[in-house]
């Protein structure tokens, strides 16, 4: 990955080994291991529709469940998305996107705010999909925000499939993000808050 916008996050716990590498100027390459097959399935559809390169490269316990790893991968892609985004000055900031999938319908809306905030009114049908907790989606997101400094709202307007809600659900995310990351050729150089700044996740 050659591009300007990018960075590396790796971390480590007692229960997970995370690594991950972002270009948010990408051209949609991706080299994604997360050890949960539906996570990283999702994860391709953010790299397909927000067209940014992504690796991830993870190993966790996921012999006891996939709570730890979802979560770990979703703090780190947080991580790395805000490290590369920088001071944020030039962006949109904003993104907005609506994504049908078949019968489902999801909105999501995001603000590269710096404070972290998440509305989450997903009403997934099943407990899994395949062998992933449907839970597991809001802790996802949860973490990606958090460590993102997002305000996110993430709305479900129609939908009885779970894998569609889902996958409406990242589909939509992503191209809002890729809405919120690009540059405002109006804007340039500058901060794009009346503040001046962009107070990032910690």
């Amino acid at each position: 990955m050659n591009q300007k916008r990018q960075s590396e996050v790796h971390r480590v716990t007692k229960e997970t080994d995370v690594t991950i590498r972002i270009g948010l100027d990408g051209t949609g390459k991706s080299n994604i291991s997360s050890g949960i097959p539906f996570l990283d399935h999702m994860l391709h559809q953010l790299v397909s529709h927000c067209i940014l390169d992504l690796e991830v490269d993870a190993q966790g316990d996921t012999h006891i469940d996939d709570h730890h790893t979802n979560e770990d991968v979703g703090i780190a892609l947080g991580q790395a998305i805000s490290q590369a985004l920088g001071d944020r000055k030039g962006i949109y900031r904003f993104g907005h996107f609506v994504a049908p999938l078949d019968e489902a319908l999801i909105e999501v809306v995001l603000d590269c705010s710096g404070r972290p905030h998440i509305n989450y009114e997903l009403k997934i049908p099943t407990q899994k999909i395949g062998t992933y907790d449907t839970e597991l989606v809001k802790e996802f997101f949860v973490a990606v925000a958090n460590n993102c400094g997002l305000t996110l709202h993430i709305r479900q307007l129609n939908g009885t499939n779970s894998h569609h809600i889902v996958e409406a659900c990242f589909k939509a995310f992503a191209k809002a993000l890729r809405m919120a990351i690009a540059f405002d050729p109006r804007r340039k150089d500058i901060i794009p808050s009346s503040k001046g700044v962009l107070e990032q996740a910690g």
